[in-house]
């Protein structure tokens, strides 16, 4: 037997306000909520790795500095320009413009509670 890892099969992001968190990946993201969710989660319908937003587990400190500092989290969307003008009607804070990547046209905004997330263009779009 091999032992190893296949890839990233779940994630979750904390957060201190789940509901808040939840909303804001519905109204700016598009995310659908999955029909079944565990306690003090919400867990989100995504391909190919389901997403989910959660309260922070025992000994989690999110006032120690920004959330996720250190991991970058990356998305597909069939449509950068489309979803980069989404976000910013919506307010959503826009870090990086859109730049040309090897995954093809990219940028980064801030998440529910100030996660960093980058967004490339998929390869369908």
């Amino acid at each position: 037997m091999t032992v190893g890892i296949d890839g990233l099969d779940f994630f979750a992001l904390q957060v201190r306000d789940l509901e808040a968190a939840a909303e804001y990946c519905e109204k700016n993201l598009g995310l659908r909520r999955a029909a079944f969710s565990p306690p003090h989660a919400v867990v989100f319908d995504t391909k190919p790795v389901p997403m989910a937003v959660r309260e922070p587990l025992p000994g989690t400190d999110l006032d120690a500095g920004r959330p996720g500092l250190g991991i970058a989290l990356w998305f597909a969307t069939p449509d950068t320009q489309a979803l980069h003008d989404h976000l910013t009607a919506n307010g959503v804070e826009i870090h990086t413009p859109i730049t040309e990547s090897p995954f093809g046209p990219m940028f980064s905004f801030a998440g529910p509670e100030g996660y960093a997330l980058t967004v490339h263009q998929s390869q369908a779009g």
